[in-house]
């Protein structure tokens, strides 16, 4: 990949993630003020052994540094100020909160006799209000983002009546007889407005019956109810789509098949195993027929028909992107136009299948590909554009809102839903639950998001190099 597209992509995934952390923290940050609780750090990123940026009131002095350790003791007056940082490891963010077993392991702090500004001493509704604001402030977020972006760019809808070539199906349907050129109109039932009806309706949804027309004729198909994981299972991730012409090789993937077997940018394809190439699923319906196995392709180069003889890939590629030119289907998506009022109705309920479609992924995590298929920041980057795009920069960072406000509170130690978990037993039980197995708690949460985060890299790492 170009060096520029891959800056570029860092770039909006660091100022996405800088937003969404900021504005998370300050969900903590604003309840514990107003409950008179002493927040003495607000960093956004993590600073082990030091901090690019510190800044704090001290004795009525302000102060900067750059790079300096982290508690240089002229900085630690017992002041109530907050001191505001940026660290060097893009992993996050934190407030240190006086008198709370967190991210610092402040057990200095917690050995000595509880102060009324602490979080210790702070009612339990108090506490938990406290903790459960960052993920109610991503989700306000994530809300108001994609009612922004349906208000400035509005909407699309897509008229199936217009579609006079069908739609381009993945060929792993052909078993459950349903197959490119056909026009799926329904989905148990309900109208198919949107591409996603069908692809996130299927993956997704728990849906199964699709209406279709074909040559004119309407018929019904009924899919078995594990649908969903046949398809995560077989690769067929995109389900329906836009037909499009095939007008050639756009691009090879360098070191992959096509590359090896003299594959070249420009190259038509005419012929795949006899199969003639009109639209790009043509391609992808007979590479996919040949998986792990030898392919005979026919292209034209110039004046000249070529035969690129490869072996395809399990996935059911050979490693190039064709150049596809749409046709006047194109004209069955149409653009829709929100006033703020509708729109800000419209985030919230697509806010909300938003949230529970990713919700509904975690079902395949759970599966010995789902595990290999768990990535880190390499796969969160490529889902941004390779120019700089504000409307799939913000689509993607209210996605991102929400699948924090998610990870956020689930019951695990270290994150908030770990500190609710306790504040909730302490609130029914009526007794704090004891420093010890909070720390130790601590120390397992940490454990194991680091773990995590270690393995799905680690996945991006093994794609990258053995892709």
């Amino acid at each position: 990949m170009d060096i520029q597209i891959i800056l570029i992509k860092a770039a909006q995934l660091i100022a996405s993630l800088a937003f969404l952390v900021s504005i998370h923290e300050f969900g903590h940050f604003i309840p514990a003020r107003l409950f008179k609780t002493k927040v003495e750090k607000f960093y956004l990123f993590f600073n082990p052994w030091f901090s690019i940026f510190r800044y704090r009131k001290v004795n009525g002095i302000k102060r900067f540094s750059w790079f300096t350790k982290e508690t240089p003791k002229d900085w630690e007056d017992g002041s109530e100020k907050t001191e505001w940082g940026i660290g060097w490891l893009p992993l996050g963010g934190y407030v240190k909160i006086a008198g709370m077993i967190d991210e610092s392991m402040d057990k200095e702090q917690m050995a000595q006799p509880a102060k009324p500004y602490e979080f210790r001493t702070k009612k339990p509704w108090q506490r938990l209000i406290i903790m459960i604001g960052g993920v109610t402030v991503n989700l306000m977020a994530g809300f108001i983002i994609y009612g922004a972006i349906l208000w400035y760019w509005g909407g699309a809808e897509l008229k199936t009546s217009k579609l006079n070539s069908g739609m381009a199906i993945h060929p792993y349907l052909a078993k459950y007889d349903v197959v490119s050129g056909d026009l799926i109109t329904m989905v148990n039932g309900e109208e198919v407005t949107s591409f996603d009806d069908v692809n996130r309706g299927l993956l997704l949804r728990n849906k199964t019956t699709l209406t279709l027309v074909r040559d004119g004729k309407t018929l019904e198909r009924k899919l078995p109810k594990n649908i969903d994981q046949e398809l995560f299972q077989n690769g067929a991730m995109s389900i329906a789509n836009l037909r499009m012409l095939s007008d050639g090789v756009e691009s090879i993937t360098p070191g992959g098949l096509a590359e090896k077997a003299g594959l070249k940018k420009g190259d038509r394809l005419l012929t795949i195993d006899g199969c003639s190439v009109t639209y790009f699923d043509d391609i992808q319906k007979a590479l996919y027929a040949k998986r792990s196995k030898p392919v005979n392709i026919f292209v034209l180069r110039g004046i000249d028909t070529v035969l690129i003889r490869t072996k395809v890939t399990k996935e059911g590629t050979i490693g190039f992107g064709a150049k596809n030119v749409f046709t006047k289907d194109t004209l069955a998506l149409t653009k829709v136009s929100y006033g703020i009022g509708e729109s800000m109705l419209k985030g919230i309920s697509g806010g909300t299948q938003l949230l529970r479609d990713y919700v509904a992924q975690f079902k395949f995590v759970f599966t010995k590909k789902g595990a290999t298929s768990i990535g880190g920041f390499t796969r969160i980057g490529d889902m941004f554009a390779p120019a700089w795009d504000w409307k799939v920069f913000w689509f993607n960072t209210a996605f991102l809102s929400f699948a924090l406000a998610f990870m956020n509170i689930l019951p695990i130690p270290a994150l908030d839903g770990g500190h609710v978990v306790f504040l909730l037993y302490e609130w029914i039980t009526g007794r704090e639950a004891p420093q010890k197995i909070l720390e130790y708690a601590q120390y397992v949460g940490f454990f194991l998001l680091l773990g995590l985060m270690i393995y799905a890299n680690g996945n991006d790492l093994i794609q990258l190099v053995f892709k």
